[in-house]
């Protein structure tokens, strides 16, 4: 299904890409993983988490491609990020 943005007035409202990046780190690396990755300007939330992931973030992007190199190349690249998993969805 193809969203388009939506027309209010004369407001333009884009549909963002949504995603919730579950992230694994190495023991005793969360702080300093949460620490680099409030720098992120794309990472709109960040929690800890208890369980089989550390932490959660959750990322807005113009669109599917961006997201997917927010992940790649700031996330993943994050010394101490071992694992990643990207839940995605949309903003209207």
């Amino acid at each position: 299904m193809l969203y388009k943005p939506k027309h209010f007035g004369r407001v333009q409202v884009r549909n963002l890409a949504i995603g919730f990046v579950l992230i694994s780190t190495a023991p005793a690396k969360e702080h300093e993983v949460y620490s680099e990755l409030l720098r992120v300007k794309e990472i709109v939330e960040l929690h800890p988490l208890f369980g089989e992931y550390d932490l959660i973030a959750k990322v807005e992007a113009e669109d599917f491609n961006a997201l997917g190199q927010v992940v790649v190349d700031k996330i993943r690249s994050v010394p101490g990020v071992i694992d990643t998993k990207t839940l995605t969805g949309i903003k209207f």
